[in-house]
């Protein structure tokens, strides 16, 4: 199946769960998307700004993951008081 009948399939599956709501409700969720698309064409003029893609590989560690998950588990402090009633 190609990408784009995935997202008609998505978009009418969208609509079929918006059908039930009340004009009032459409418009406020109209307005919503709109205001969405102004705010990502903000966000998308400034250059600066990093999606979390570009953070992938950010943590770089010289230990194995066992390890880090070992010395994690052995700092851990379990001082939980349980107070009589």
């Amino acid at each position: 199946m190609k990408a784009t009948n995935l997202k008609f399939k998505l978009i009418d599956s969208y609509l079929g769960l918006l059908e039930n709501l009340s004009p009032d409700n459409k418009l406020e969720l109209i307005s919503k998307l709109s205001d969405s698309l102004k705010s990502s064409k903000k966000n998308n003029e400034n250059p600066s700004d990093k999606s979390l893609d570009d953070l992938s590989g950010a943590f770089i560690f010289d230990k194995s993951s066992d390890d880090l998950i070992k010395e994690l588990k052995e700092s851990r402090n379990f001082n939980r008081q349980i107070e009589r009633f």
